[in-house]
């Protein structure tokens, strides 16, 4: 889910889309009525395929879905991110029950309401795992099985529920979109009988996925609408093939494909190498994709509140491939848990927090922090240095600072406040990508730490940008 930035400096998930437009005519109403009813269980995969996770949504009415599965999201942002969740969506997210609760009868249900004073809340969550991703040589498939708001019309205005996937490294940056990747299974706007998938990836604005529209397909759902009727929504990720193939399904009938050599490289590497996926279930009321459709301001005065999305199951499947998906839950936050190892090259945008930094596409491939001024910080956790420690650090940065503009690279322990063990200046290098190797001295530190490299400078201007570092024995 995505619409169109007011400023380019923080491009949050989702933002979305004159393709809508385009797309849309007039495909609202009909068939209503049927019934709402769960399937008994979770699809059994089909022969060569192995499921890697899912939920069902089996609990007991009123309660919330299970916290070993789910992160429930509340406010108007993640914290430190884009406001309104970066797509100009107007309600409140809450954990309230009224709003995202099991049914009683296998369902989830997420639940727009208005109060008195014409506010709306609604509900958002995601997978605690985020390392959904396609094994080597193999396909991933990420599914579900839903019935949106069922209201059409003037009543629908401004609803927009999703089922959607977002690139690990977006947790705890929330300023590196597109880059990480955005696979939109599932997205519907003002109570149309349409169902969207769209990719999102590279830069925006432009890039390889036309941010900020991303690279979209849309078609009406088979037989009975979207609205009045539970169907099956399907992406596939298939590394199996040369180029590799992503794929959109709805009750099995392929509508939409994107091929490895449409998006290219480095887009391509950028937004598949890194840990994997989390998954995204929510119902947002107005913002630039249902208003854009529209051609005016949502919701209005006449959208009614309380129309769920319904959810019977998610599940992530896979096939083939050199390996499949572990199943335990593993860190929410990147990069997976393990000891780094301190002499290795350390990925700059693999922090497992930062202050003031953004992400962006590197010109070496992959990606570099930047936008690094005084005050900011990354944290590298279980960096080990062995019993004899460095000599010195090397990193891989670049500058297109303005004359009299410089600062120094620190390396620090255990805390962003600590004494540096080790620096250098560092100015204009020819440009924000062009690349140089600069050493630092460091002093005697052994064992593991968690290793921060900060940023000072006496200017209050942007003075470099970094794309890894290591330190030599």
């Amino acid at each position: 889910m995505t619409p169109a930035p007011a400023a380019p400096a923080a491009l949050p998930a989702r933002r979305r889309l004159p393709l809508a437009l385009a797309l849309v005519t007039a495909l609202t109403a009909g068939l209503a009525g049927l019934t709402t009813t769960a399937d008994a269980a979770v699809p059994p995969p089909p022969s060569g395929w192995s499921l890697v996770w899912s939920d069902d949504f089996t609990g007991a009415a009123g309660t919330l879905p299970s916290a070993s599965n789910w992160i429930i999201d509340t406010g108007t942002s993640y914290p430190g991110g884009p406001p309104n969740w970066g797509t100009g969506e107007i309600q409140t997210y809450t954990n309230s029950t009224a709003n995202v609760s099991h049914d009683g009868a296998g369902n989830l249900r997420i639940t727009p309401l208005r109060d008195g004073a014409g506010r709306w809340t609604s509900a958002r969550i995601e997978t605690v795992r985020s390392d959904f991703k396609a094994p080597a040589g193999g396909v991933l498939a990420i599914e579900g099985r839903l019935q949106m708001p069922n209201v059409t019309g003037a009543a629908a205005m401004g609803y927009w529920p999703a089922f959607w996937a977002l690139g690990s490294p977006y947790r705890g940056n929330y300023h590196n979109w597109p880059g990480i990747g955005e696979f939109d299974v599932m997205e519907n706007v003002n109570g149309l009988n349409t169902v969207w998938g769209v990719l999102h990836c590279g830069v925006a604005p432009g890039g390889p996925c036309d941010e900020f529209n991303g690279i979209g397909g849309s078609r009406a759902c088979p037989g009975s609408t979207c609205q009045s009727a539970f169907h099956t929504y399907r992406f596939e990720w298939d590394a199996s093939v040369s180029p590799q193939q992503l794929r959109w399904y709805v009750d099995g009938q392929l509508y939409h494909t994107v091929s490895q050599n449409r998006v290219g490289e480095p887009y391509w590497s950028q937004m598949t190498s890194h840990a994997g996926y989390f998954l995204l279930l929510n119902v947002a009321m107005g913002g630039a994709f249902p208003d854009g459709v529209a051609g005016s301001a949502t919701p209005t005065s006449a959208t009614v509140p309380g129309r769920p999305m319904l959810v019977d199951y998610v599940a992530v499947y896979s096939r083939g491939g050199g390996s499949t998906p572990p199943t335990t839950s593993p860190p929410t936050t990147p990069p997976p848990g393990g000891v780094r190892d301190a002499y290795a090259t350390i990925q700059a945008e693999s922090f497992n927090a930062q202050s003031g930094v953004i992400v962006e596409a590197c010109s070496e491939g992959g990606q570099n922090i930047g936008a690094l001024r005084n005050g900011d910080w990354v944290r590298y956790d279980n960096v080990e240095f062995g019993s004899s420690g460095p000599r010195d650090f090397v990193a891989r940065v670049a500058s297109g600072a303005a004359g009299g503009i410089s600062g120094l690279v620190e390396v620090r322990v255990d805390s962003p406040t600590s004494p540096p063990i080790g620096s250098f200046a560092i100015a204009n290098t020819g440009g924000w990508q062009s690349w140089r190797s600069v050493p630092g001295n460091v002093s005697g530190v052994t064992g593991r730490r968690t290793v921060y490299l900060t940023f000072t400078s006496g200017q209050p201007n942007d003075f470099v940008n970094v794309n890894w570092f290591h330190f030599r024995r």
